[in-house]
């Protein structure tokens, strides 16, 4: 990871910043300190605003047995040019402090009654609040 990361917002409409979610699928998610804390699994997207809301990160498992995934608001996260990666401002220890679901969990997930367990977490976290989706 270079000193002086070149980043820009998801939602940033600059010089090619849309991206296709097909592509956004498997794209590595790196903290900080540029070590790679999973990829991205899927995207939630708000039904009425059609506003991305959550990424889900998968991350540990083998050949897709095992994993766990981790669902990180869309607004925390920066797309790192170099790293060809997500950044978000997440050490290992706030990560596994997280909430984690499985992919049953994810599947049948209640966003309307569960998702303010998620933006709260994650809210007490430096840029992850304070930016809009």
């Amino acid at each position: 990871m270079s000193s002086h990361p070149t980043t820009v917002a998801p939602t940033d409409s600059n010089n090619g910043a849309l991206i296709s979610s097909e592509r956004v699928t498997g794209t590595d998610v790196y903290n900080r300190d540029g070590e790679k804390l999973g990829s991205v699994e899927a995207m939630m997207i708000d039904k009425m605003s059609g506003q991305v809301r959550f990424a889900v990160m998968s991350f540990g498992g083998f050949l897709g047995m095992g994993e766990k995934y981790h669902q990180l608001p869309w607004n925390g996260m920066s797309y790192d040019l170099d790293q060809k990666g997500y950044v978000v401002n997440l050490s290992r220890e706030a990560l596994k402090a997280a909430p984690v679901f499985t992919r049953e969990e994810i599947d049948s997930f209640d966003y309307g009654d569960k998702s303010a367990s998620i933006d709260s977490y994650y809210g007490k976290i430096d840029g992850f609040q304070n930016r809009s989706n």
